[in-house]
């Protein structure tokens, strides 16, 4: 079976019964490494594209359009224009030569989507056709209706599939017979996975994980005819088709995605911010609860153009912001003020002074460090209308909770998502190796839990092959350091910008002697420790980041370096805690971990007998 995107279940409603009844068949029909895209729209201009999509690594690119006509309501015809009914349409023909044209004319600026042999240098590495698909149109009705001669310029027959052609009689084999007669030609070389996911950058911009506001609304038509389209880099990173299928899959509803560290929970949670902004009329929320996430989000959704349309905050920073925009007070004098803003707001929703329903949509990332009592109280903001809600966990990450799980089932506070949960286990982000070695250290303080909101799962490697991460123990704090010093030093001169590392501390005792110890290097650095420096958190800073363990969680950085590793906070500690926040440590390195430290004890033991063990 192809690969439908997206799924079929969650697209039957909107679909005309022609689209339908050729969805299935293409489903049932194409090879396993088939993709099919449907109803979605393409390139930089996103204003024209065809109903359907068709990539096959071994024949090429198909487009097609699906139309409901009947012959008796088709009138009058040429080469640019239909008269159906008492509309005038463009000929689909027309239609959907355009929208491939203008597909075509992209991915031939990419140079690495061009043939290489001196025969057809500079030609595109792959066949691309199109065609139309009348589903209430028999071919005998349309020879009937419009002589064969007159066809070839108005709507030649080998560009048309009609409804009698495509009927359950019809076999597999001669289905796709018809379809891969839409190509002019066939290449003997099929494409590489490489290139089929340069193709998918080309055409959906929205995948992309790195991209700029204006990979995402460059509209400009006069732009199309000068080939100024943005030039492809040459190593591109974008969502797994498994990633994008559930992405663009979510459909209506409470939505929950259960997901790995570094499964791109936080890609999608974007993408549908994308999504929703398109569709939904009313402020969109998103929420998670580490200052530093919320912080780099912020940056994530302004890229995207979003930042009029999507509001980001840290739950605590959100209860403040709804008691100053309702004048709700709160007593200063309390030792806990972010939680007397909490409890502010929940008793002025109950009151009526701060009005529920305020948001179209509520997405909420790293839910695992939620209490149900703030669960509760946000699923109240969304508007029952749209009902759209979507709720991001890893329980293995739940570093800030008493207890490891939820400890609640999600139904309790609000959130309706039975029979709605989808399950992420392929870690993208990391190595193998550091994926193994994280995994192998932490799960033996992970409890696995029977309900499927809260069981631990343990992550797959997606396959990125790296280096094995480097541990070392020292005598002393200052020796640690020293080699820090030297191995940021080395990241830097292998290549590694300064904003794509980062040191992680366990307290902020042992970051403020960091901090003093990199103030009298040329290393470029900065600190966030304070509500205040967290805030103010932009990825693009090109610093190192020297962060708290816990306020890593949500970001990840090509070098991570956790130094004082085996510090323990006090002697009654949970050792299950620490693991977690080591384990959030861990999996922020997508290529370089260095752990590091001066004490021996049973979590030490742990991090030496875990690295000999993982088969690094």
């Amino acid at each position: 079976m192809a690969e439908l995107i997206p799924a079929l279940n969650s697209c039957t409603e909107k679909m005309m019964p022609g689209e339908r009844r050729l969805a299935k068949r293409l489903e049932a029909s194409l090879d396993n490494n088939c993709l099919c895209w449907y109803d979605i729209p393409v390139g930089q201009q996103q204003q024209r594209y065809p109903d359907f999509i068709i990539l096959n690594p071994e024949r090429g690119l198909l487009f097609l359009e699906v139309k409901d006509w009947r012959i008796e309501n088709l009138h009058k015809i040429d080469k640019t224009r239909v008269e159906y009914g008492r509309a005038t349409l463009v000929n689909p023909i027309e239609q959907v030569r355009q929208c491939s044209y203008t597909v075509i004319n992209q991915l031939k600026t990419d140079r690495q989507l061009l043939q290489q042999d001196d025969r057809y240098k500079g030609s595109l590495c792959i066949a691309y056709g199109y065609g139309v698909f009348f589903s209430h149109i028999t071919r005998k009705q349309l020879n009937n209706a419009i002589p064969i001669d007159e066809q070839v310029n108005l709507l030649p027959p080998h560009l048309v599939i009609c409804s009698d052609e495509i009927t359950d009689s019809v076999s597999h084999e001669s289905f796709n017979q018809a379809l891969w007669a839409l190509f002019p030609y066939q290449f003997k070389t099929a494409l590489t996975s490489v290139q089929r996911d340069r193709i998918r950058w080309h055409l959906f911009p929205e995948i992309r994980i790195t991209h700029t506001q204006a990979d995402l609304f460059h509209t400009d038509e006069t732009d199309v005819g000068k080939g100024s389209y943005q030039s492809a880099p040459d190593i591109i990173r974008i969502m797994d088709i498994q990633q994008e299928l559930l992405s663009r899959s979510l459909g209506e509803g409470h939505r929950v995605i259960h997901g790995v560290a570094g499964s791109g929970k936080t890609l999608i949670l974007l993408y549908r911010c994308l999504y929703l902004a398109e569709v939904l009329a009313s402020p969109i929320l998103v929420l998670c609860y580490n200052t530093t996430l919320a912080a780099r989000l912020k940056c994530q959704i302004a890229e995207r153009g979003l930042d009029n349309r999507v509001q980001v905050f840290h739950f605590h920073g959100w209860c403040k912001d709804q008691c100053q925009q309702y004048n709700v007070k709160v007593d200063a004098l309390e030792s806990n003020p972010w939680e007397q803003h909490v409890e502010a707001v929940i008793d002025a929703v109950k009151e009526g002074k701060i009005p529920k329903e305020q948001y179209g949509a509520l997405l909420i990332d790293e839910g695992h460090d939620f209490d149900s009592a703030w669960l509760a109280l946000v699923t109240q903001m969304v508007d029952t209308k749209t009902n759209a809600l979507l709720f991001m966990y890893d329980d293995a990450q739940s570093i800030y909770r008493k207890r490891g799980a939820l400890g609640f089932s999600l139904a309790s506070v609000g959130i309706q998502a039975q029979g709605r949960t989808s399950v992420l286990r392929l870690n993208y982000r990391n190595t193998k190796e550091i994926l193994g070695f994280s995994y192998r250290f932490a799960q033996q303080y992970f409890d696995s839990r029977d309900d499927m909101h809260t069981a631990f799962m343990p992550p797959e490697a997606a396959g990125i092959q790296g280096v094995a991460p480097e541990l070392k123990s020292f005598e002393s704090l200052s020796k640690e350091v020293s080699y820090l010093i030297s191995w940021i030093k080395h990241e830097y001169s292998e290549g590694v910008c300064w904003r794509d590392m980062a040191i992680l501390c366990p307290s902020n005792s042992v970051g403020k002697y960091l901090e003093k110890a990199l103030a009298d290097t040329d290393i470029p650095h900065r600190h966030f420790f304070t509500a205040y420096d967290k805030k103010r958190y932009n990825p693009s800073d090109d610093c190192v980041g020297i962060f708290p363990l816990p306020s890593s969680k949500g970001l990840e950085f090509h070098s991570v370096a956790i130094i004082d590793s085996s510090h323990i906070l006090n002697d009654s500690s949970d050792l299950a805690d620490e693991a977690r926040r080591l384990y959030v440590g861990f999996t922020r390195a997508t290529q370089r971990l260095l752990v590091t430290w001066h004490k021996n004890n049973e979590l030490s033991t742990s991090l030496e007998n875990s690295f000999s063990n993982c088969g690094c």
